[in-house]
């Protein structure tokens, strides 16, 4: 099992927290460092600040070495697809090769009325989703939709990476599996219990079958929130700061391998822990230390 610390950005993490998080990270050995794209805090407290995704993302690639950086998710409705592939190709030049994108339809009623997005659909991240890897494969592309025309594009340069990994992720249901099957790298899985988790990746591997692709192609992960002690009075604390943290992963190093044990064992091949407690840098060293070590 492969490990992502998941940031949410829009919850007043601001650029000295970025540096102390993908600083910490990079030192422990956390392989890759993933942040949410909002734009209004997503908790209602619309007074806490939420930096750019793919401006922090540019950034942070010029301060970090090895560290993997990407989105989970950007939503279709923030960017016309050209200028999201533009993103993701400048942060991957930046990084020399680090970079993941992940793209969603978009949720967030509130952020969308107050910024004056377009509202979601999943046609629109079909095509999104189609218009980006057009952009990021080699050769020309054009494409005629609903929502997006290109004619005759050779967008250079290229990515680093060939390809550049695109996420999707949802409950795996019909359409978006089906779209995973044909266009994704990885698929995640959100706050899925072990069981949820088993039954979405039959879901995918059903649809990579009818899409004539390898199911074993299609990296299958969860993002899960994480309160992690080093003890028990500790983990407890956390849990309780976290609102309770019921279902999450939580508790000692112990019990944290424990129940991702569960999840390994019904395909889930990389995980993304969202530390919520951000500026908690020793949740990071503890995570390294003690729990990444048992699946390497």
């Amino acid at each position: 099992m492969r490990f992502a610390v998941m940031i949410e950005g829009q919850e007043g993490v601001g650029w000295e927290d970025w540096l102390d998080l993908a600083e910490t990270c990079e030192r422990v050995g956390i392989e890759s460092l993933f942040r949410s794209d909002h734009y209004l805090s997503v908790d209602g407290q619309h007074d806490l600040g939420a930096l750019d995704a793919w401006g922090t993302i540019c950034a942070l690639a010029t301060v970090t070495e090895r560290l993997r950086l990407g989105t989970l998710v950007s939503p279709a409705t923030f960017r016309h697809p050209s200028n999201l592939a533009k993103l993701a190709v400048t942060a991957d030049h930046i990084s020399g090769g680090r970079i993941e994108l992940g793209l969603g339809t978009g949720w967030h009623d509130a952020e969308h009325r107050a910024f004056g997005f377009p509202d979601p659909s999943f046609g629109r991240l079909a095509e999104q989703v189609e218009v980006v890897h057009g952009i990021l494969s080699p050769g020309s592309f054009s494409f005629t939709g609903d929502h997006y025309v290109l004619e005759d594009l050779d967008a250079q340069p290229k990515p680093v990476q060939s390809p550049l990994p695109l996420i999707l992720g949802g409950a795996a249901k019909p359409r978006g599996a089906a779209l995973a099957a044909r266009y994704a790298a990885e698929y995640n899985v959100v706050h899925a219990t072990p069981e949820e988790a088993g039954a979405a990746r039959e879901r995918l591997r059903a649809a990579c079958e009818a899409a004539g692709r390898d199911p074993g192609t299609l990296t299958f992960s969860l993002m899960h929130g994480l309160a992690l002690g080093a003890d028990a009075a500790q983990a407890d604390d956390r849990a309780r700061r976290l609102g309770g943290a019921e279902g999450w992963v939580r508790g000692t190093p112990a019990q944290v391998v424990e129940r991702l044990r569960e999840y390994e064992a019904v395909g889930v091949e990389r995980v993304f822990l969202q530390h919520l407690l951000f500026r908690e840098l020793d949740v990071l060293e503890l995570l390294a230390a003690e729990v990444v070590p048992a699946f390497s």
